[in-house]
């Protein structure tokens, strides 16, 4: 009998001790994902007792972050299966880790891609060579051919120069660059293509995760390093720190080092001087703004890309073609976006866009300012156009001659500038904004039916914009 009385109360305490499992799996539904598989997922169960329990985390850090953030909460979650327990208590245990079962991780991640590699369970998972981004289509001219060139030289024959430093404004083609570079070297060689930013932040996490070992490990067994925007790694002194020492690592045994960045190396701020000075020992190249004739080529190529892709595409004309290549000088990438623009504009209206609508559609990108496009100058242009003085269309007169051209510019004012309807009625003599409302619709009513009055909201909007006297477009 009491052998059996005993055996009930060791199955019934077995019953009440805490499932850990279950704990883990509701802090991670409360407490969300991120924050489990950053922090949360390193502790583990230890022991229970009367009042509390004994977990442990991996390092102090960990430890001090977990009790000051989610400390509570745990608790809470403990609680709502054991009321007894009232607090919690961590112990520090180094996880145990060798070499050995480091390099049989990063060989097993191998094996997945011997090529691309990728660092197993959260570390990087993450690939940035872009397939589109190759050799063969970008564009080269007298602004980026010395870039390219030397790019072609180290895919041939890596080495060779020991680091490449591309360095250029924003939109200019480095990150093609070095991405045609990992394409071609990929297909021979273990290749690790990653940005700054991103290089930052599975440093910290390694860190925070205590895995410093494997990450050192795996950035320091790749044959071909390309990083993007090594600006980013500005004031960043711990993580310069540890990229000082992979960089050195890497070239002892041989690999390539190709860096892009904003500026030349001596003009990077907040970055170690031996550093910079590593950087300066190597093949040092720069991508200038593109000159005409490249972003002539540029635009053609996009155009002619954009029209296969899209059947029903209506054709832009030659002279937008040469209207965009001449006034967007300041770089590739804005070239591509406003060839993407107009594009989208002809697939919308159905219609390619005339020279005043080019204008309009690309305004920020040719760098016209809002702050001068005024309402004074509106009223002033529509005045000089319909051949009546400011008075006679502020006035509050209702004559057919005067009506007209007091909504279209108050139509255009409306299209032109960021002013409110309130702001508009101001300064048409205190008219009221449902006023304006009724001069912009009625406008664009007109323009729906009225070849010549679409062909008048033009010749203003040019003569506005860009103060071409000239009524012809």
């Amino acid at each position: 009998m009491n052998n059996t009385t005993t055996n009930k109360n060791i199955e019934t305490l077995n019953q009440n001790n805490l499932d850990w499992s279950l704990i883990q799996s509701q802090m991670k539904s409360k407490l969300g994902v991120e924050i489990y598989e950053s922090w949360l997922k390193k502790i583990n169960f230890v022991e229970e007792f009367n009042n509390y329990i004994l977990l442990t985390v991996p390092t102090r850090f960990i430890r001090d972050w977990i009790t000051s953030r989610y400390l509570d909460q745990i608790l809470q979650i403990i609680k709502a299966h054991k009321k007894d327990i009232i607090r919690i208590e961590f112990k520090i245990a180094e996880l145990k880790s060798s070499k050995k079962d480091v390099s049989e991780e990063i060989t097993k991640d191998t094996i997945n891609d011997k090529n691309v590699s990728f660092i197993k369970d959260s570390y990087l998972q993450y690939n940035r060579i872009d397939p589109n981004k190759r050799f063969d289509n970008f564009l080269t001219g007298s602004s980026n051919k010395l870039a390219y060139e030397a790019s072609i030289k180290v895919s041939e024959n890596i080495s060779h120069y020991n680091p490449l430093y591309i360095y250029g404004g924003v939109g200019m083609g480095k990150t093609h660059l070095l991405n045609s570079i990992g394409l071609e070297l990929k297909k021979n060689n273990k290749v690790m293509f990653i940005s700054a930013e991103r290089f930052m932040y599975q440093f910290v996490k390694s860190i925070k995760t205590n895995d410093m070992v494997k990450f050192k490990e795996y950035f320091r067994n790749t044959d071909i390093l390309l990083i993007d925007d090594i600006q980013f790694m500005n004031g960043k002194e711990a993580m310069q720190e540890e990229f000082f020492h992979t960089f050195n690592a890497l070239l002892d045994k041989g690999s390539q080092i190709i860096v892009s960045a904003d500026r030349a190396p001596n003009k990077l701020s907040r970055i170690q001087e031996r550093i910079k000075s590593r950087f300066s020992g190597g093949l040092v190249v720069d991508i200038l703004k593109p000159d005409y004739e490249l972003r002539k080529k540029i635009v053609i190529q996009k155009t002619e890309e954009l029209n296969k892709l899209y059947s029903d595409q209506i054709n832009i004309s030659k002279e937008i073609q040469e209207y965009i290549s001449t006034e967007i000088t300041t770089s590739i990438r804005e070239l591509v976006g406003a060839i993407n623009r107009i594009i989208s504009f002809s697939r919308i209206y159905n219609k390619a866009p005339n020279l005043a609508e080019t204008k309009v559609v690309l305004k920020d990108l040719l760098n016209i300012s809002e702050n001068k496009v005024t309402i004074d100058l509106i009223q002033t242009l529509v005045c000089r156009f319909f051949k009546i003085s400011k008075n006679e269309m502020l006035s509050s007169r209702r004559s057919r001659y005067l009506v007209r051209p007091r909504q279209t510019a108050i139509y255009l004012t409306k299209i032109l500038t960021s002013k409110s309807l309130p702001e508009i009625g101001r300064e048409f003599s205190n008219r009221d904004h449902t006023t304006i409302i009724h001069s912009v619709k009625t406008i664009e009513k007109l323009k729906e039916k009225d070849p010549e009055m679409v062909e008048n909201i033009n010749k203003l909007k040019n003569q506005i914009l860009y103060n071409n006297k000239d009524n012809e477009i």
